[in-house]
């Protein structure tokens, strides 16, 4: 068997953390390949060793003196270094680092030398082959990740490894200087790591037991979800539940790869499985609910609007003409419902009224702000009856007025909007006469 292992910034943030990682990958020796993040947080009110690399940076392009700066960023992994008792010495490493900041060589390389450093420190420690992500995983001209080149490379670089630390989140652009993924790239390089050595699990550890059925800011204690599919887990992230990269699905996906979301305080957790499908009946018949505030209804209402070809067509121009992208578009026989995001439509909403009015005249155009969408997701959601029904019911009783729905034609997700002031008590609601009564 061959596994995957990335660990998250928190489960690296110091000599204690390095030595529970240290301790899980030696448990399994199919734990070949190691994806560490940069340092995280030691305690509430610390700084990530990516933030301060980004402030060092900044008083250098500057032209500010920050060596103070950059000094407390090399004592953050000194104490890394002795608390491991490791002979091993980051000053050739951070004169470089001095050297390409005064150089002023980009933001990019500042933010990747987080995961640099401690994949040297990870490489160290475990006695794994150290490889630089920059020399195989690769960025395009246009900046996206060059996924046929990055395979290519990366496959045969690691054909002939047997166990290595690949550091995430950042690869060599189209023209050799280093690029970055977007914040928490550490889980798109462990899943392309994960393709590139026909992975039979890839590990994803964090400070979470796994993925929760709920927002724990909203519900208190909220249950693990045992195992979702890529589909659910994306319907989840798009709506705001963030646990991993949503980005980072995509190359395990086509491999068929399952990602399982581990607490690397609580190793022997399970936690949550991620799989392309699944014959496991669902503990719920819900998997998961997540939602976001502050959206904008634009309501259209034009009769026999449904014979007119083109109609849809030259309302949805009218946004795309001013830039603004849309999130959900319920429609009925004489009306259709535009949501989009609140502050982008603020500061054009006379523009696209009138540009709606031009484009298909109709017979009324209304409203609405401070609205929230939650998704209400769940594969065992196709198999049960009464679904929506008993979502209205938790709603009603609860004293949430419901402003919107839409339910897709894979009757995975349920789409409810309700008023920014509800949203709590909609998940709550929600939460309870789904999970709570079954328990």
């Amino acid at each position: 068997m061959k596994k995957v292992v990335k660990f998250g910034g928190s489960s690296l943030a110091s000599a204690e953390q390095f030595k529970k990682v240290g301790a899980i990958i030696r448990q399994e020796e199919s734990r070949r390949y190691v994806v560490p993040s940069a340092p995280g947080k030691r305690f509430s009110g610390d700084t990530k060793v990516t933030d301060m690399l980004y402030s060092c940076y900044h008083l250098a392009i500057q032209e500010e003196d920050f060596d103070e700066q950059l000094d407390a960023i090399k004592a953050r992994y000194q104490e890394i270094i002795d608390g491991l008792k490791l002979d091993l010495s980051l000053n050739q490493e951070f004169k470089v680092i001095r050297e390409n900041f005064s150089k002023k060589v980009g933001c990019d390389y500042a933010a990747s030398r987080g995961e640099y450093l401690n994949g040297m420190i990870m490489a160290a420690y475990l006695g794994y082959e150290f490889i630089d992500a920059a020399e195989v995983i690769f960025f395009n001209e246009k900046g996206g990740f060059d996924a046929d080149k990055t395979q290519k490379i990366l496959s045969e670089r690691l054909a002939h490894t047997e166990k290595a630390v690949i550091p995430g989140f950042y690869g060599a652009g189209y023209d050799g200087t280093v690029k970055t993924f977007s914040r928490g790239g550490s889980d798109v390089t462990g899943s392309i790591v994960a393709k590139a050595v026909h992975a039979d699990m890839y590990e994803n550890w964090t400070d979470v037991s796994g993925f929760l059925i709920a927002d724990p800011r909203v519900v208190k204690n909220p249950k693990a979800i045992d195992v979702i599919t890529y589909r659910e887990l994306r319907e989840l992230s798009y709506m705001g539940a963030s646990v991993l990269h949503e980005d980072a699905i995509f190359p395990v996906r086509k491999e068929g790869i399952p990602i399982n979301i581990r607490n690397t305080n609580v190793p022997e957790d399970k936690g949550t499985l991620i799989v392309e499908a699944t014959c496991r009946k669902p503990r719920f018949v819900i998997t998961g609910i997540a939602g976001k505030k502050d959206f904008a209804s634009i309501t259209i209402e034009k009769a026999m609007m449904n014979s007119e070809v083109g109609f849809c067509k030259r309302v949805l121009e009218v946004f795309d003409n001013n830039g603004i992208s849309i999130e959900h578009m319920p429609s009925g026989i004489d009306t259709m419902t535009i949501l989009v995001h609140q502050d982008e439509f603020e500061e054009k909403e006379q523009e696209v009224v009138a540009g709606i009015h031009r484009a298909v005249e109709p017979d009324f155009v209304e409203m609405e702000s401070d609205l929230a969408l939650i998704a209400v997701v769940g594969r065992g959601m196709k198999s049960t009856r009464g679904t929506s029904g008993r979502i209205f019911s938790a709603l009603a009783h609860a004293n949430v007025n419901v402003r919107m729905i839409d339910q897709g034609s894979s009757e995975l997700n349920i789409i409810i909007g309700v008023r920014n002031h509800d949203f709590d008590n909609a998940i709550k609601a929600i939460y309870d006469i789904f999970v709570m009564t079954q328990l």
